[in-house]
């Protein structure tokens, strides 16, 4: 069992608090690592040294700061396997998945070095003339990042690579469940060059290190992934300092299937988007709402597929499904599962913990005959439950859709393209896929969600420059008097 330090200005240091936390593999319930409980005091510390290091970091030319993170995106490819394969023992999901979770950061690494060289303004005409106006961007300063569970790289990597190319500093803290991969990237930034002071890392609650970076007066940002109590607390507490403050929260997300869809396909989808990462993403498919005309057939044909489903550890090739990421999660699932029982839904597959895997295992679950009242349909579950709706029409269906909080990711499939685009326009959410389930986002484009989803802010694509940067707009008056706007002009 490895033990694992702070990274505080360059350095692996003890926390002040004397304290650690176990880190266990949720497959075998074995611990696999020793970490550090932060303490408020390694907080400042971690703040200090971000700002210390800001001014130097923010002035060094963007392309400067890309090859440094192109250096980072060649290392994680050269350790891909690796970092992939640790993933899995320390999260659970299965290795094919752990793969795409690495490639996400080794795209958004390349992609966020790339923007090195654009960090795109604007340039506008004056309504002057000799007047010269344009917007450059300029970064925030020290940036606190929260991080989930979930996609222990990904998310990681989501914010810490467009907060570094932006030129701003970082106090970074991961999930408690899943901080190696963490590590394992601060390594490897810290390898291709990264100076010492602009990326910290401080591990522990999220109660105790998470508050004192949401209430830290250099840190000027917050950019927080998780559930939508959090993020509310989030919110109102960074907000009393006027802190710039970016959400990623929760999901209920809904896939329909229209009576012309092609059912395999479907299928396919709709297994893939649920179980999942056993379900354990904020995009997961957790709301399936069927036409009528098909409900039955789909119905006997999903649960017959979901039925040779095969649950195991991540690192066995023939496992379809791994483990839930800890047993609070695991006691969750259940709980909803008898929640969705007593409002009425039939159980047609699954609904239990597995008792013979040594590790926190819950069979693949489908629920038929839920109602849009019912809490199974309305609460975010984050595990391998699904529930099957009915609709009688695409009006319905996106009635249905639309009646949760949530509003990040959707789904239709149809074969009409009147349909396909009449669920882009109508469904509330961040996110729309036509003939595929809800998850597999590309970096490249914009990520995040409606409502109680988020703040309205997005992550990756060109909104990942847009996160961690404040606009400037520059007026150059090169005409050699002074001029008065609109005053003159009128």
């Amino acid at each position: 069992m490895q033990e694992y330090k702070l990274f505080i200005n360059g350095e692996w240091v003890e926390s002040s608090s004397g304290e650690t936390f176990e880190d266990i593999s949720p497959a075998t319930l074995e611990v696999i690592a020793k970490l550090q409980k932060a303490s408020e005091e390694d907080v400042e510390r971690a703040a200090d040294s971000a700002q210390d290091a800001f001014e130097k970091w923010s002035s060094t030319p963007a392309p400067a700061r890309g090859k440094i993170l192109f250096r980072a995106a060649r290392m994680l490819e050269e350790r891909k396997e690796e970092l992939a394969r640790l993933m899995t023992i320390e999260m659970g999901k299965i290795l094919k998945e752990s793969r795409g979770d690495v490639q996400e950061a080794i795209d958004i690494t390349y992609y966020a070095a790339g923007e090195g060289r654009r960090l795109l303004g604007e340039t506008t005409p004056s309504e002057l003339p000799d007047k010269f106006c344009m917007t450059v961007r300029r970064p925030i300063g020290v940036v606190g990042l929260i991080t989930p569970w979930n996609f222990p790289l990904a998310i990681p990597a989501w914010k810490v690579m467009p907060a570094l190319i932006s030129g701003n500093t970082v106090v970074f803290k991961p999930a408690s469940d899943t901080p190696l991969l963490s590590i394992e990237l601060v390594k490897i930034l810290s390898e291709a060059g990264l100076p010492k002071g602009v990326l910290n890392l401080v591990t522990g609650e999220g109660g105790k290190v998470g508050s004192a970076i949401v209430h830290n007066k250099k840190i000027r940002a917050i950019s927080f992934t998780g559930s939508v109590e959090t993020g509310r607390w989030v919110q109102g507490e960074a907000g009393k300092g006027m802190k710039r403050v970016s959400l990623e929260l929760g999901g209920k997300n809904p896939v329909i299937v229209m009576d012309d869809a092609d059912i395999d396909i479907a299928i396919d989808g709709v297994i893939w988007g649920a179980f999942g990462t056993t379900g354990q993403r904020c995009t997961a498919a957790s709301r399936v709402i069927v036409h009528e005309k098909i409900l039955p057939g789909f119905q006997e044909k999903l649960i017959r597929r979901t039925r040779q489903l095969r649950l195991g550890s991540g690192l066995d090739d023939a496992t379809d499904v791994g483990p839930v990421v800890n047993n609070s999660q695991l006691q969750k699932i259940a709980k909803y599962v008898e929640i969705g029982k007593e409002d009425g839904a039939k159980l047609v597959l699954g609904g239990k913990i597995v008792k013979p895997l040594p590790g926190y295992f819950f069979e693949p679950t489908i629920f038929t005959d839920v109602t849009p009242d019912m809490r199974i349909a309305r609460e975010e579950i984050f595990g391998p439950v699904l529930s099957l709706m009915r609709a009688g029409s695409l009006e319905e269906a996106i009635y249905i859709a639309n009646s949760v909080i949530y509003g990040l990711s959707s789904s239709i499939y149809t074969g009409n393209i009147r349909s396909a685009f009449r669920a882009i326009e109508k469904i509330e959410a961040g996110i729309t896929y036509i003939n595929a389930p809800p998850i597999g986002a590309e970096i490249h484009l914009p990520f995040g969600g409606v409502k109680a989803t988020g703040n309205g802010t997005r992550e990756a694509g060109t909104t990942a420059i847009e996160e961690f940067t404040e606009i400037k707009t520059v007026y150059f008056d090169y005409s050699g008097k002074l001029q008065k706007a609109q005053i003159d002009v009128a």
